[in-house]
């Protein structure tokens, strides 16, 4: 399994609104895409910081996304509501434990 880590920051007062894009149209939008297994948003009300982590399948299932167009329209869907650019990792998941 591979994870897609994005770290983001939310601009002052905004994350509700960044919560409510994920949680509407990022999440729903994921679960149509090949290999997706499952996923997480992190957030920090007091920092605005904002943590993304999308579990897949296979690496190739992971990057089919990224050069496909589908990653950046998700992060399009947050227009200004980031206060910068967002950093965007990709890791192996060497150990998964859901209980």
């Amino acid at each position: 399994m591979h994870a897609r880590v994005v770290y983001t920051q939310v601009q002052s007062g905004k994350i509700d609104e960044a919560i409510r894009i994920y949680r509407d149209s990022v999440t729903p939008a994921a679960e149509k895409q090949k290999g997706f297994k499952g996923g997480y948003l992190l957030t920090d009300r007091a920092t605005g910081k904002g943590i993304s982590i999308s579990l897949w399948e296979t690496e190739a299932d992971m990057k089919a996304g990224e050069t496909g167009g589908y990653l950046q329209e998700q992060i399009a869907k947050f227009g200004a509501l980031f206060a910068g650019p967002p950093i965007r990792e990709g890791f192996e998941v060497s150990v998964h434990v859901v209980k």
